[in-house]
């Protein structure tokens, strides 16, 4: 996370699990030694421009995905697909593709299209897929896909934090409330960041072959 104290993000975030990958268009054009790449949860954070859970479940999911796929090796940035089972514009969508596409480098149509036929990004995010998960992450040098949805009912938020939104909106909630809205909100992000990360009921992983035999005993 950037020390710059002009970004006083909540403590929290440095206690949650990064992401770490290797980018070979980074190495290439001499971006960084290696093309190594950690990112943590502040930076997908300043990607969305707000904390909440959709954003940790995105970048949870993208996490466990890559984890999935490169048990024994670095994630290989820029070589992965990503698909998304509900349209751009449906809820959250587009926020939870954004910041897979961020971390994995995967882009829509309007992505860096390569150089000398290598490192193209460009159609390697899609929505509306046929897919039964959540997001379906795909290797493109193996082609190994992994499933995975996120399920956040097991963590659960305070009731004041929706009964203090309101107010907040509207302008009429006291600093106090303000405060207690705040912390409140960014409480069941950091139990989700911090307590259930690794949690199988929360993050689920459905490899492709278990999807296929899933299907087949239909």
């Amino acid at each position: 996370m950037p020390t710059d104290a002009f970004a006083s993000f909540p403590s929290f975030f440095d206690e949650a699990p990064t992401i770490r990958v290797q980018d070979p268009l980074a190495e290439f054009l001499g971006a960084v030694r290696g093309g190594l790449l950690e990112y943590c949860y502040a930076d997908a954070v300043q990607f969305a421009g707000h904390s909440c859970p959709t954003v940790a479940s995105a970048f949870l999911m993208t996490r466990a995905a890559l984890r999935a796929l490169y048990p024994d090796t670095l994630p290989r940035r820029g070589e992965l697909r990503v698909e998304l089972r509900e349209p751009a514009a449906e809820g959250v969508t587009g926020v939870i593709g954004g910041v897979a596409g961020f971390l994995t480098g995967a882009a829509g149509e309007s992505g860096f299209h390569g150089i000398g036929g290598r490192f193209a990004r460009q159609g390697l995010l899609a929505y509306d897929a046929p897919i039964g998960t959540q997001l379906r992450f795909t290797r493109l040098d193996t082609g190994a896909s992994v499933g995975v949805s996120a399920d956040l009912m097991p963590v659960a938020g305070d009731p004041r934090v929706m009964q203090l939104m309101p107010l907040c909106l509207r302008g009429l909630a006291s600093p106090e409330e303000q405060e207690a809205f705040r912390a409140g909100w960014q409480d069941r992000v950091r139990r989700l960041l911090l307590e259930h990360a690794d949690d199988p009921e929360v993050i689920v992983l459905e490899r492709e072959s278990e999807a296929v035999l899933a299907d087949a005993a239909r």
